[in-house]
């Protein structure tokens, strides 16, 4: 019988509905809100016959808007507890106006470090492709000849390898790199992508994410991995264009594992990043949203070249000739 554990995302009432929104594009497909807000407007139905009103919904009537998700006590529920937590991190960093309330993330009856201790006894040495084994650094594995070997912990940053996202980038740049390659890892996480890239040969990479936290936990693992050279930025290239003129261009490879919206934001700036001949790996793209990314890179000149789905998840190669 699986275990679950609750999450509560504590919010505005006008917030809800992008936050749920948001929420679907990271493959959380139910949610339970309560909302004050959804008191007054029972208050206010002048068409609703009733007597009385039950326990539930008086109280409504006092709670903090929240909505609450469920994750499975497992490994892939660490990960989505990860991509859960840096959306919270994300809208809290854009909360200058107070729009999002006293936007945070508690989680129920567990203390996050137990749950970050917790999730170790799901974690194990795991076969991406042909030759990629990723083993936190607490396993041992006898690796076969060819073989090459790829450490990650668990941590708060979303990228231990096991999400499908994460998966099928990895499995796609088993094909793609070639020794030599410049890669390009947007929207970096845990750095396990330009790890992957590094052992299949990439001479070197550049990194990028929004969060800090994310920028420094990709860098310390980049180097557990024994890769120093690389570059680390830490921002947004969607409205930054000094930030993307420092990162440059000439990349033989660019990733962005992220979500949709941010997919599809990116998609008139990928090129000038992007060597000629260059491939482009996006990913973390759900069933219902990938006709649309599909057609934002199509209009920039993207042109599909495969395609991986796994339960409900899309990982796309692209090129730009």
């Amino acid at each position: 019988m699986d275990n679950f554990i609750q999450i509560d995302i504590f919010t505005s009432s006008e917030a809800i509905d992008g936050i749920t929104g948001a929420l679907t594009d990271r493959g959380v497909t139910g949610f339970i809100i309560q909302d004050s807000a959804d008191f007054e407007d029972f208050l206010e139905d002048k068409n609703a016959n009733w007597d009385y009103v039950d326990d539930s919904l008086m109280r409504l009537k006092t709670v903090e808007p929240h909505i609450t998700v469920y994750v499975h006590e497992n490994a892939q529920g660490a990960e989505m507890l990860a991509s859960i937590r840096e959306l919270v991190d994300r809208y809290a960093q854009n909360n200058d106006d107070g729009f999002y309330g006293n936007i945070r993330m508690e989680i129920a009856n567990v203390k996050e470090e137990d749950w970050a201790n917790n999730w170790k006894q799901y974690y194990k040495p795991f076969r991406v492709g042909k030759s990629l084994i990723v083993k936190p650094t607490w396993e041992n594995v006898e690796p076969k000849d060819g073989d090459k070997i790829l450490e990650i912990d668990p941590a708060s940053t979303f990228g231990t390898g096991q999400h499908y996202t994460t998966k099928m980038v990895m499995e796609t740049l088993e094909n793609v790199i070639k020794s030599g390659d410049r890669v390009l890892d947007l929207g970096c996480g845990s750095g396990i992508l330009t790890i992957a890239s590094m052992l299949f040969g990439a001479s070197e990479a550049t990194i990028c994410d929004i969060f800090e936290n994310a920028v420094k936990t990709a860098s310390e693992n980049i180097r557990n991995n024994h890769f120093d050279n690389f570059k680390a930025y830490c921002g947004n290239i969607i409205d930054d264009k000094e930030l993307r003129d420092k990162i440059g261009g000439g990349y033989d490879v660019i990733c962005a594992n992220i979500v949709a919206d941010v997919i599809i934001a990116m998609s008139p700036l990928f090129n000038e990043f992007m060597k000629k001949g260059g491939r482009l790996i996006v990913s973390g793209i759900i069933d219902e949203r990938v006709d649309e990314v599909c057609a934002a890179l199509s209009e920039n000149g993207w042109e599909t070249v495969s395609e991986k789905n796994e339960e409900g998840w899309n990982c796309i190669l692209l090129k730009h000739d």
